[in-house]
Parts: C-alpha cells; sequence; structure tokens
C-alpha cells in the first residue's frame, strides 16, 4: 500500500507539472489533477466490470453446464454471478479512492460512503439470490412436500433486510451500527407495531411446521374465510387457498393456529372418503311383520338370511318364555324399519364401491317432526369429488326406491300438490 501511495504521489506530481506547462494556474492544475485521477479509476473500473461480466461470467456459466449438479444452474438463473460481478468494480474504486481527491476531502468522504452503501445493496442482492436458489434447490427434494421452508426464506431476507438496513443507515450519518441500535430501543414498540403480522406469521408457521399441521397441496377448508379447496402457497403472512369454484382466497398464517380449520388429508392418505347421509322415515308406516311381510322379505337377496336366522331365533325366545303370540305386542317382533336397516347393510357390504373394512352401520337418529332418520355412515373406495357424488348418489337412489317395498314412506312436508288433491 506504501508503495501504491508513492507511486500514486508521483503520479500526482507528473499530471500537476504537465498542467502548470499548459498554463494553467495552481487552482485549476489540481482541480483538473483531481478529475484526470477520478476518470482513470473509473475507467479503470469499467474494464474491471467488463472482465468479471463478459469473461469470467462466461467461463463459470461454461463450467456449470458441464456440471451434473443442479444448484450451480440454480445459482445463474437467480443472477448470484453476475450480482457478485458488481462487487469487483466497487472494490476497485473502494481501493483506489483514497489515493485521488486528496485536496478535497469532503468530496472524497462523500464518495467512499456513496461507494459503500452500493456494495452493502448488492450484497443484499447477493444474499437474496443465494435464499431464493436455496428455496429452488430444496424444491427438488421429496421433503420439500411436507416441509415448506418458503417462510423461512422470506424470515431470512427480512432479517438481512434489516442487518443491512442498520449498516446503510450507519454509514450514511457516519456512526457505529451498536450506537444506532441503541438509538433505536425507544422505536421497539413501533417496530413491533409495524411486523405485528410478519411476527405472527412467524410465530404460526413455526407451529404449522414444527406439528405438520399444513402442507402445499393440502385440502382444507375454513368457513370462517370461505376457504374450501387446494393450499397453493404458505408463506410468511398468509397462505393461498384454490377453491373449486377457482377463486382465490388468502388467509393469515397465524389464522391456521389460532381458528380451527379441517383438513383432508387423512381422508386422502386413507385411500376411503366417508359417507354419512340419513334419509327421514314417516313414523306411522313404521309397524310389526306379519307373516305376509316376512315372506316378502325372504325373497329380497340381502337380507332373506336375515330375516330366517332373525325369526329363529324370535320364535324360541317366545316359546320358551310362552309367549301368547295372537297379540303381536307380546314379545319379540321383527318391524319393519329393523329389515329395511339390515337390508341396506347388506346392500352396502356388497357394494364393490364401499370398504367394508372399515366402519359401516345403518343407524337410527332422533326422531323428530320430520320423520325417524335413518343414517348410512360407510366409507367410500373413490375420493375424487365428482366419481364420490355419484356413488353417493347411486346409493341413496336406491335407498329411496327400496323404501316403499318394506311398506315404509318416505316423509315429505305437503307440496302444493297434496293440498290440490286434498281440494279435489
Amino acid at each position: 500500500m506504501t508503495d501504491s501511495i508513492s507511486l500514486a504521489q508521483q503520479f500526482d506530481v507528473i499530471i500537476k507539472e504537465w498542467l502548470l506547462e499548459k498554463g494553467l494556474t495552481d487552482a485549476n492544475a489540481n482541480l483538473m489533477k483531481e478529475l484526470v485521477e477520478v476518470m482513470i479509476i473509473l475507467l479503470t473500473a469499467t474494464i474491471a466490470y467488463f472482465i468479471a461480466k463478459w469473461i469470467l461470467i462466461a467461463v463459470f456459466h461454461h463450467i456449470s453446464k458441464k456440471t451434473t449438479t443442479k444448484w450451480d444452474d440454480i445459482l445463474f438463473q437467480k443472477k448470484f454471478f453476475n450480482r457478485l460481478s458488481y462487487l469487483i468494480p466497487a472494490y476497485i474504486v473502494l481501493q483506489l479512492l483514497p489515493l485521488a481527491l486528496t485536496e478535497y476531502a469532503r468530496i472524497s468522504i462523500v464518495l467512499y460512503r456513496g461507494v459503500e452503501i452500493y456494495m452493502l445493496m448488492v450484497t443484499i442482492l447477493i444474499f437474496n439470490s443465494v435464499l431464493n436458489a436455496s428455496e429452488e434447490i430444496y424444491q427438488e427434494y421429496e421433503m420439500s412436500k411436507t416441509r415448506p421452508i418458503k417462510g423461512y426464506v422470506q424470515i431470512g431476507k427480512m432479517i438481512i433486510y434489516v442487518i443491512f438496513g442498520i449498516l446503510i443507515i450507519s454509514v450514511f450519518i457516519g456512526k457505529s451500527p451498536l450506537a444506532l441500535l441503541a438509538g433505536m430501543g425507544a422505536l421497539s414498540a413501533v417496530m413491533m407495531l409495524i411486523f405485528k403480522d410478519s411476527i405472527l406469521g412467524l410465530v404460526g408457521g413455526i407451529q404449522l411446521a414444527a406439528n405438520d399441521m399444513l402442507r402445499k397441496g393440502d385440502w382444507v377448508t375454513m368457513s370462517k374465510f370461505g376457504a374450501d379447496g387446494t393450499v397453493q402457497d404458505i408463506t410468511l403472512t398468509t397462505v393461498k387457498i384454490q377453491n373449486f369454484d377457482k377463486t382465490i382466497t388468502t388467509v393469515p398464517t397465524y389464522s391456521f393456529v389460532s381458528d380451527s380449520f379441517q383438513n383432508w388429508r387423512g381422508m386422502e392418505e386413507s385411500g376411503v372418503r366417508r359417507i354419512k347421509r340419513s334419509v327421514n322415515i314417516d313414523i306411522q308406516s313404521i309397524q310389526f311383520c306379519t307373516p305376509e311381510m316376512l315372506e316378502r322379505f325372504r325373497k329380497f337377496q340381502h337380507v332373506a338370511a336375515y330375516v330366517d336366522e332373525t325369526e329363529k331365533e324370535i320364535q324360541e325366545f317366545n316359546k320358551q318364555f310362552d309367549i301368547d303370540n295372537s297379540v303381536l305386542l307380546n314379545g319379540r317382533r321383527q318391524t319393519n324399519i329393523g329389515i329395511f336397516r339390515a337390508y341396506l347393510i347388506g346392500y352396502l357390504r356388497n357394494n364393490d364401491q364401499i370398504d367394508s373394512n372399515m366402519s359401516l352401520m345403518v343407524r337410527q337418529l332422533q326422531p323428530s317432526d320430520s320423520g325417524l332418520p335413518i343414517e348410512i355412515y360407510c366409507f367410500s373406495k373413490v375420493q375424487v369429488w365428482v366419481p364420490y357424488e355419484n356413488v353417493q348418489s347411486d346409493i341413496f337412489d336406491h335407498v329411496l326406491a327400496a323404501v316403499p317395498l318394506f311398506d315404509l314412506q318416505v316423509f315429505q312436508n305437503p307440496t302444493g300438490n297434496d293440498f290440490r288433491a286434498l281440494k279435489s
């Protein structure tokens, strides 16, 4: 460095003497000398920039194409090397600037700080490229489907922006970053208010990732926000959901921790989808089975064995306790609603679209002024929405058509046709 300074001093003397020989005054000679030196520095920096951009980057790009790894290609796509080349001319200016403008100290300080701020801003862009490349490289791994890191990348960017923002301000005002941080203590409450959503998003994102509560591609339902669709993106502050009607709903990330939501991932991973629907039976149509009814029900394929076995068991019970069979109320009797439930169980077990290894039942719910609900609870092997709805509809098409064959009636409130028939 000492040798370079001495060379610079000798260069100053040579240029100044040459300018004086041209008839310039001492003041003008000094000014022109400084301008010439600044132009030489800028020219050197420009040449270094083009060398870095057109030669070194081209060599690196050629080498990256020859390698089998993808990370270097991704770094090129994210302009990491391009932005790195921006530091070379700035570094040259930073090193050579103290050798120029020796008689204009204030201008030299301003330019020096400007170059430092420029280098800090370029460094921010370099870190930004590294984080973006890291996220894209991570997407190549299978783990990325269950553990997205986009929120953490955004946190990293925010930390970098804050740190380098403080450094830039400290360079601009010419004070230590530590002194600047000490002075910002009073602004902490304001900063907390400004970054409230980001802080809550950070907490929510960590909890979602740690507990594996939400993944990209999950089908979620969140009625509070009108969201019912597939998770498209998870960021630091929001989760983007594409609803089934192709609209987009954005939900604050922290809401998935503070509020309740339904994630259908378990259903999708199980390979089945639940059917839980009921049909209301008119209570007045429920009755004990007569021998004629039993004989007719024995012809129904899915319930014939049940009718015979149950009737045999009932007869043995009534005989054992000497029940008077002349009154149907005495002892045990089969009912049309009971045989109907048994028929539905047999029908569902023989349906190749229903998984009989999962929970399967036909049950009665609490009777109401709308009749007696008979609920079908089973699991379809089909999960895709439209085919699943077709399976469910086929089942209840059959159920509704089968109800009258058991001397039952589906409950239905009177319609206009009923009142017109009553009037006539």
